[in-house]
């Protein structure tokens, strides 16, 4: 039994007619990336990364939220602006109930928090984005939470920071998901020209119109080891242009050599790295 207690209590329990014992669901995951099995609370407990391989795995928006600000420290902005169907939009299913059931399973009302709050005493603003719900696909609230932070930041003169995770652009929302591409970008450029920071950091996955605008506009530009970021899949771009791809391509660790990001900086010392560049960038009163 040690091997399932690891210093905690541990959720096996015999069942109702005592033969056997039940491990209730959602208390194991599998590593994407070498296979082990991992126990979930002592997963949360290592920043879901995996033991085994050190493979940096998916992490919730409050999860992020939790392991980067200080406790106490955030406050939402634009909480209350929800998505709706205005297309009357159905693929394999309507719109509205992809949104419904996002809502269910993510427990979040969309893509991305944002918010202010501290990071070892440093105010910022920041944003996160959860995979969790529609594939962090950006539309009109996510890109409408996001410039309004960003306007928070650059009226209350505060840097930003966005941790970005996302298949791209949110297509049941057609042209109005692409034009937040715009409407981001330039709140950010509005910010820069006040001669505020803004820091990305960029996890697995980042893509589309993420990638394309806001994810890659950083005064620096971070990323967590493996990250896949790019605008189209590796999948898409070989079919397209019938070419084989390099190794490695689009991770962070090849992107790191090509230029585009900064630093790579693994989860468990990224609140330090992130509160030095808030340092950097806070002017001194």
């Amino acid at each position: 039994m040690a091997l399932f207690d690891n210093g905690k209590h541990s959720t096996l329990r015999p069942d109702p007619a005592g033969h056997k014992m039940v491990i209730p669901d959602g208390s194991w995951v599998q590593c994407k990336n070498c296979g082990q099995t991992l126990y979930t609370d002592q997963l949360r407990d290592n920043m879901q990364i995996c033991w085994n391989c050190d493979c940096h795995l998916p992490m919730t928006a409050p999860m992020r939220i939790e392991q980067l600000c200080d406790p106490g420290s955030f406050r939402e902005i634009a909480g209350e602006l929800r998505s709706h169907d205005f297309l009357g939009f159905t693929d394999s299913k309507p719109y509205a109930k992809r949104l419904g059931d996002s809502e269910a399973k993510s427990g979040l009302s969309e893509a991305v928090i944002c918010g202010t709050a501290a990071i070892e005493g440093r105010k910022l603003v920041i944003g996160v984005m959860d995979f969790r719900f529609m594939g962090a696909s950006m539309g009109a609230v996510v890109g409408e939470r996001i410039t309004r932070a960003v306007e928070t930041a650059t009226e209350k003169k505060l840097p930003v920071l966005l941790v970005t995770a996302s298949g791209g652009a949110r297509m049941q929302e057609g042209i109005i998901s692409l034009m937040q591409m715009a409407k981001t970008s330039a709140a950010l450029e509005r910010h820069s020209e006040a001669g505020l920071a803004y820091i990305a950091l960029l996890t697995n996955p980042t893509y589309g119109g993420v990638s394309a605008s806001f994810a890659t506009l950083g005064d620096v530009i971070l990323a967590e080891p493996g990250a896949m970021i790019g605008f189209a899949g590796p999948r898409v771009i070989q079919e397209t242009t019938n070419a084989k791809l390099p190794s490695g391509f689009q991770t962070a660790e090849f992107l790191l050599e090509k230029g585009l990001i900064d630093r790579i900086v693994e989860r468990k010392k990224q609140r330090r790295e992130i509160a030095l560049l808030l340092e950097i960038f806070t002017p001194r009163r």
